[in-house]
């Protein structure tokens, strides 16, 4: 295979492609072999539940219908990039139920003979009839497995759709060679009709294409989610022109323009509150029952549903870049992933079909050799074949991370890979940022204590507010109110430099001043009063320093600054439901020791698991150490600096406070809480326990119901039609145990 350092020129591309035709794990084997050999694929991921494909490859502008011709190649249908969901989004609850009608009408008389032989009743139908019934089934209804199965025979592999062609023919071939062995034979023309099997391969084709409509069905209800929230779109929005409102095609609807938005109206796009005041219903995309109130300068979120009020709103963002497109993207994602564990499966399924005709050839040989007759034998062979379709084997993961991913979105959880959603169960240590994330993340400057000698408090106010003029960083949110409800005008700030984790310099009216942290005021030589510090600390406040430097950089203080910020107030009951699960908490906080204490104090987390006066660039090592001895650690963060502590962590869950999230801790993260509810964090844990439970149950069935059957078929236990019934049982109910997820609740 050409190996992607060949095309320098072209940047990797993450390509989508829908598959027709994929009906068992041994299918989604075949259709990755034949996309990793077109050069150029770095990686693919093929999902049988969702019927698409992920690519990862170098992009060419040909890749798209190379990939294409490798999926036909392979003797399945390339589709348009559609997702499942907007195909299913049109169908009906009884789409693709005409084959299964006919098949059984066709086949139910078939039966006669069994439902008769109770009563003593010989109910037999006359051969020709039976193949009249017969054959339209065979090969009419049942062309789909013949053509699939001789793909897969041409490219040297197995699936499904083979092992149904070859039971099937051999249960019809063995009737005809019946029937005409007892027309020629010593008693033709006597009357004696010998029991065929035209029933075993009608009944069962019936049967394998009920179970796929039930299984089609299933997957339409496991997409759900998606179908929700795509409907969130509104088809046009009221355009605000010079000459009034106009209605407009959402797609024509561009950033920066104004709409109206009415009482009960879904907001068409991200946008702004200019006038007008209301109540807005984000339920779909956060999981928050309560409305939202409104008013100037408020964001909104597209898709939201608005209250009594009409409003006036100026779009942020359109498209693909909007809220809503993200939320889409990021649930179409985690269940087009393949979670780990569905490798392992991928592995078993590769080998299982080539195993299983070898088997079935063991039967018919030791049936034989046992002096059966090429009848009996032919049978129990058939029936082999008939129960050990893998379909159920490769549906059993992938269906489980649907409906848990949707029911997540439902609650308001993102869940961006299948990799976080099977891990998150195995967590054994919860770290958590403090600002922001326990905290409500609106400090207030509760003291302005000058040093002794100074008394002007406003003065060196209007200094701090000046410094903090340029910052959106929560401190400086803090001193910018506290000055403004004083009344105090801040002076002109000029050369003004950030210093991460630690402060803020700059030049207000000419002078070198800075806020410093009390680390910075340490590596400056600038010592406050040790007594007012611990006085301060000791109330849970954050402690800084207002600083004037002088021409050789010496520093001054010349007051001390309290910051306090109050929990959320479901953040004790959450870290209680955490200890509940048996589960670690720790607390990381750049704030200094004692304010981080008496925090942690206040939360319920234990002193020896606070980690204090940590700079943000120290988060992802604190975490890295928290991960030593095999530990599983979720890292909870709510903003831009904590990006690298949610990519360290084995699961990064991002809180995104108003709805809207923050782009860079989102992408960092596996998990997204589309509200800053703790309580979610509990409810992401549960929820990733419950879906790797239903996945282990669903693969326990499908393995349980090959491990039994095979040897029973083999045995003669069991007959092709009840065969057939027990496999297509085994795909619905692994469907069905995945889909009672959907009633789970916190």
């Amino acid at each position: 295979m050409e190996n992607l350092l060949h095309h320098p020129h072209h940047p990797m591309n993450t390509l989508d492609l829908s598959v027709g035709g994929m009906t068992c794990a041994s299918c989604v084997m075949r259709v990755e072999r034949a996309l990793k050999n077109v050069p150029g694929v770095q990686d693919v991921s093929v999902n049988l539940a969702t019927e698409s494909a992920r690519v990862v490859a170098a992009g060419g502008e040909d890749i798209d219908a190379r990939l294409r011709r490798a999926v036909r190649a392979a003797g399945y249908e390339p589709r348009a990039a559609s997702s499942v969901a907007d195909e299913a989004a049109a169908l009906s609850p009884w789409h693709g139920f005409g084959p299964v009608g006919i098949g059984l009408l066709l086949s139910i008389p078939l039966l006669a003979p069994m439902l008769g032989e109770p009563f003593g009743q010989d109910w037999m139908l006359p051969p020709w009839l039976q193949l009249l019934l017969a054959a339209p089934v065979q090969f009419w209804l049942g062309a789909r497995f013949y053509r699939a199965g001789w793909h897969a025979a041409r490219a040297g592999t197995g699936n499904m759709d083979l092992l149904v062609a070859l039971g099937t023919s051999a249960a019809f071939g063995l009737s005809l060679w019946l029937w005409w062995r007892a027309a020629t034979g010593e008693h033709a023309g006597h009357g004696a009709v010998p029991h065929l099997y035209f029933e075993a391969s009608a009944v069962v084709i019936t049967l394998v294409l009920l179970g796929k409509w039930l299984e089609a069905r299933a997957k339409r209800q496991a997409t759900s989610a998606i179908r929700a929230l795509q409907q969130l779109r509104p088809e046009t929005a009221h355009l605000v022109g010079p000459r009034g409102e106009s209605d407009v095609p959402l797609a024509e609807v561009m950033v920066g323009d104004r709409l109206a938005v009415r009482p009960g109206e879904r907001v068409p796009a991200d946008a702004r509150v200019i006038e007008g005041q209301s109540e807005v219903d984000e339920s779909m995309l956060t999981g928050e029952p309560l409305p939202v109130p409104k008013e100037p300068g408020d964001a909104l979120t597209g898709g939201a549903v608005n209250g009594d009020g009409r409003m006036i709103v100026e779009v942020r963002a359109v498209g693909a870049e909007s809220v809503l497109a993200r939320i889409i993207r990021l649930v179409e994602d985690a269940q087009a992933a393949k979670a780990p564990i569905q490798r392992l499966v991928d592995q078993v399924a590769a080998v299982f079909v080539p195993v299983v005709l070898a088997i079935a050839l063991a039967t018919l040989a030791g049936w034989l050799l046992a002096g059966a007759g090429i009848e009996v034998a032919m049978i129990h062979a058939v029936a082999v074949l008939v129960i050990a379709c893998p379909c159920a084997l490769g549906l059993a993961t992938p269906v489980a991370v649907m409906a848990g991913t949707g029911v997540a979105a439902r609650r308001g959880i993102l869940i961006k890979d299948a990799r976080a959603l099977e891990l998150a169960h195995r967590v054994g240590t919860v770290a958590f940022d403090k600002t922001g994330t326990l905290t409500l993340g609106r400090p207030v400057l509760t003291a302005l204590v000058p040093v002794a000698g100074r008394s002007d408090e406003d003065g060196l106010l209007a200094t701090a507010a000046s410094l903090q003029g340029g910052s959106e960083h929560p401190l400086a949110r803090a001193v910018l109110a506290a000055a403004a409800q004083r009344g105090v005008q801040a002076p002109p700030l000029s050369a003004m430099q950030a210093m991460p984790g630690r402060g803020v310099r700059g030049q207000v009216n000419g002078e070198p001043w800075a806020i410093a942290s009390l680390r910075w005021c340490a590596e400056l030589g600038a010592v406050p009063d040790a007594a007012q510090v611990e006085r301060l600390q000791t109330q849970g406040a954050t402690v800084s320093a207002l600083l004037r430097l002088d021409a050789v950089g010496a520093a001054q203080v010349q007051a001390l600054l309290a910051f306090a910020d109050e929990p959320k107030p479901e953040a004790a009951q959450a870290i209680r439901a955490l200890h509940a699960r048996g589960l670690r908490v720790v607390m990381i906080s750049g704030d200094n020791a004692r304010a981080a204490q008496a925090m942690a104090a206040r939360l319920g987390i234990a002193a020896e698991d606070v980690r204090a006066e940590v700079l943000p660039a120290d988060k992802a090592a604190q975490v890295g150490a928290l991960r030593k001895n095999g530990q599983v650690v979720a890292m909870i963060g709510d903003g831009a600096n904590d990006a690298p502590a949610l990519a360290a962590a084995d699961v990064g869950v991002a809180m995104a406070p108003s709805g809207g999230g923050t782009d860079v801790a989102m992408e960092a993260a596996g998990i997204t809480l589309m509200r800053g509810d703790l309580a979610l964090v509990a409810e992401a844990l549960e929820l990733s326990a419950r879906t790797v439970a239903k996945i282990r149950q669903n693969l326990f069935w499908a393995f349980a119901y090959n491990a039994a059957g095979i040897p029973l078929a083999a045995f003669g236990l069991l007959s092709p039609v009840v065969a057939g019934a027990a496999m297509a049982l085994s795909s619905v109910s692994v469907m069905a145990n995945a889909l009672l997820l959907r009633r789970w609740k916190p």
